[in-house]
């Protein structure tokens, strides 16, 4: 069986599981066993290969900065800091119009900043800010759509985990990718505030008692303040550190950790929480190790079975245009997210695209950045659209239907593909910060 036969054999024998709905760990796993197994032809040699690598995946101390940092934004979660820094930004946006969203938009980036994960700021503003918009007559799509929309920011602002997976399998520098994605983010929040309030402004409407809402003085108390402020100076301390060069990721992440702890203690936390925490985190955590350990298997295979080559040789046959290859990048991304979950996508692309990207002479970083803003995108793309799911699970009004919540996504979802192309061709937005470290 030649290259391309090879090539072809083991992607079809991957979709075909994916569509089965098996697993994508057992996917990756069964089609890495067989096909090393054929090159080598001996099961016994096969097994030994992906024994060591699965071991030589997860060894490295830079693993644990994924449990540490779930750590970190669930004891952030079960300490109610959340709700804490929505009532903060809400009170500081007086007389602006689509008041609530915006501070639904803002308060996603900042608990992005401690989460890392978009599904647990779709989940928390659900429960936070759904029933603030509906007291106020605000339409459902649209407050629908604000939440999961804007909770596409988690996976972008720093610290990611989408980022943290993208540079373990494309052995980039952790600590570069989080200060990479800082710029972007920021300017994919303010591309959403910007829409909302131009929104707000042709139809006030929908945006409910805009008038009554601005007018509204909300009064923080003492601990609704120390709880705000608490997420604002944990995010300087783990991203200040890294930035400056104090922690590295793994540090910052445990360093992230217990300051999260310490204020859960003096917001009063219970135990019982906390310890729902650390379990929620063991939770998050595991599935996405046993990825990485599939990943790394599948990767040997792409390396053994030359399957990379093939794979690069065919995307520049279309020429060696970076955007012509880009597109059909970005168009594989968002039909694999309609299946797939968006770390199973970077599994799944990363160690085929990275290679073609670098030898198109486009920065590593930069390309990182433009794969997570797409994939992030599939999370609002149906049929899966993963963020638009927990949103769902995550209320309990019956008339929040999932087509609501897709239809309100979609000015999101635009917007998200325009940041891909702001740094596709302005690749400056992802790179400059990291090139000060």
């Amino acid at each position: 069986m030649g290259g391309i036969e090879f090539t072809v054999t083991i992607i079809s024998v991957l979709l075909i599981l994916i569509l089965l709905s098996v697993p994508i760990v057992l996917a990756l796993g069964t089609a890495s066993f067989f096909g090393l197994a054929y090159l080598v032809g001996n099961f016994d040699v096969a097994v030994s290969l992906l024994s060591n690598t699965a071991y030589e995946s997860i060894r490295s101390y830079i693993f644990a900065v994924i449990p540490l940092f779930v750590l970190m934004g669930e004891l952030i979660s079960k300490s109610g800091a959340a709700k804490d820094l929505y009532v903060l930004i809400n009170n500081s946006l007086n007389k602006l119009p689509g008041r609530l969203s915006l501070a639904t938009v803002i308060g996603n980036a900042v608990f992005g900043a401690v989460t890392g994960v978009s599904i647990a700021s779709a989940a928390a503003f659900s429960r936070i800010a759904y029933p603030e918009m509906v007291k106020h007559n605000y339409n459902k799509t649209v407050a629908l759509g604000s939440i999961a929309g804007s909770a596409s920011l988690g996976m972008l602002i720093p610290p990611s985990i989408l980022l943290i997976v993208w540079g373990v399998i494309a052995e980039i520098s952790i600590g570069k990718l989080f200060v990479a994605g800082v710029i972007p983010g920021i300017l994919l929040a303010l591309m959403f505030a910007v829409f909302i309030i131009i929104y707000a402004i042709i139809k006030p409407e929908l945006f409910g008692e805009s008038k009554k809402v601005s007018e509204i003085k909300y009064k923080s108390t003492k601990s609704e303040l120390i709880g705000a402020m608490g997420v604002i100076i944990l995010i300087f301390v783990v991203l200040g550190g890294i930035w400056f060069g104090v922690f590295t990721p793994t540090e910052s992440a445990g360093i992230g950790a217990l300051f999260a702890l310490i204020l859960a203690i003096i917001k009063k936390t219970s135990w019982q929480d906390i310890g729902a925490a650390v379990l929620e985190t063991g939770k998050i955590s595991a599935p996405i190790l046993f990825l990485l350990i599939a990943a790394q298997m599948y990767a040997r295979l792409l390396a053994m079975g030359g399957i990379s080559e093939v794979v690069q040789g065919f995307f520049t046959a279309f020429g060696n245009d970076f955007y012509t290859v880009l597109i059909i990048m970005v168009l594989t991304w968002f039909i694999l997210g309609m299946f797939v979950d968006s770390v199973s996508i970077i599994l799944l692309t990363v160690p085929l695209f990275t290679p073609i990207a670098g030898s198109l002479g486009y920065d590593p970083i930069a390309f990182a950045i433009i794969g997570i803003v797409a994939i992030e995108a599939g999370l609002l793309t149906p049929p899966l659209g993963l963020c638009v799911y927990t949103v769902k699970g995550s209320i309990s009004d019956p008339e929040a239907t999932l087509g609501k919540i897709f239809l309100g996504s979609i000015p999101y979802w635009i917007i998200l593909i325009i940041l891909v192309f702001l740094i596709a061709f302005f690749p400056g937005l992802a790179t400059w910060l990291p090139s000060l470290m």
